[in-house]
């Protein structure tokens, strides 16, 4: 979950469905209140860990965090240095994911095939949105947090892409990898700022994930198969993003004076203008949808 959050387009949502955890995820953390330190009084670590499901959520939080820390900065190479590559991996993947998740759904009505389009439809538009400029704000990097987790937890929307939409993305990841190698060379002042970005971050996700799960668990429990159908949706639409032949419409000047892509339309194979690696791109695409199959079959021995 944490290498797909990192990446603008992928969902971690699509990992903990695949792997059979997201309705646990969205329930565990439903259920964490205030009460949880009374019980941590009364009934001691023990009795609470397994009360509130903790060790299941202290695991994923650990999982993800360490996966973004050390991932961070290779995910960002790879998408600048072989982005054809890496988006059709994530294609195949995605791919394969729409498959998982649409076969969960029990029983296809006209209302499911609507909610389905409206999804994908509204994912799509998301895809094309032109992003905004990087305020850097704590409040606004509050507000970006608030969103971004809300999309992690939704199977086909990226956290990290709406944060690129909104003009975070390069403030939060840049803070990631910034902070770390300010602890390492001991500039303490610099690791602080980092830091505070990071917390404003967190405080937003703490609060957006809190209201959202609340949500989703109902929606699970009384229109389950409502939820997937719009889930569906927003994974294919989300499949432009993905799709690993595009054209420059507009760039920007990063932080580091780089010229890089700002907006981009997505064309065949055939029209792109440098070497398409059609072959390998293939390739990794089948090794992507593989991968979910894979996952799928480990999941489903340990439900078992």
């Amino acid at each position: 979950m944490g290498a797909a959050d990192v990446v603008p387009g992928v969902s971690g949502g699509t990992i903990a469905f695949i792997t059979g955890i997201y309705e646990e995820l969205i329930k565990t953390i439903d259920g964490l209140d205030l009460g949880i330190f009374k019980s941590l009084f009364k009934n001691g670590i023990v009795v609470t860990f397994k009360q509130y499901n903790l060790g299941f959520l202290l695991s994923l939080v650990l999982g993800i965090a360490i996966s973004v820390l050390s991932l961070s900065k290779l995910i960002t190479y790879l998408l600048g240095a072989h982005p054809i590559l890496v988006w059709s991996f994530f294609f195949g993947l995605v791919l394969a994911s729409i498959l998982y998740i649409g076969k969960q759904i029990t029983r296809w009505s006209m209302a499911a095939i609507i909610i389905m389009i409206i999804g994908a439809a509204l994912s799509y538009w998301i895809t094309i949105a032109e992003p905004m400029a990087s305020p850097e704000s704590w409040w606004y990097l509050m507000f970006s947090g608030f969103i971004a987790i809300i999309a992690m937890i939704l199977p086909g929307v990226s956290g990290a892409f709406l944060l690129l939409l909104l003009g975070s993305y390069e403030t939060v990841l840049g803070s990631i990898t910034g902070f770390t190698e300010a602890i390492i060379a001991g500039e303490w002042a610099l690791a602080w700022d980092y830091f505070t970005n990071l917390l404003m971050v967190a405080i937003g996700a703490i609060i957006g994930i809190k209201l959202f799960s609340r949500a989703l668990t109902w929606l699970f429990e009384n229109y389950k198969n409502l939820t997937l159908a719009l889930l569906t949706g927003f994974m294919i639409g989300s499949l432009n993003k993905l799709w690993p032949w595009k054209i420059i419409l507009k760039t920007r000047i990063n932080s580091h004076g780089e010229e890089v892509p700002f907006l981009e339309k997505s064309i065949l194979p055939h029209q792109f203008s440098g070497d398409a690696l059609i072959l390998y791109a293939a390739i990794l695409m089948v090794l992507g949808f593989l991968l979910i199959l894979i996952l799928e079959k480990v999941a489903h021995k340990k439900t078992d």
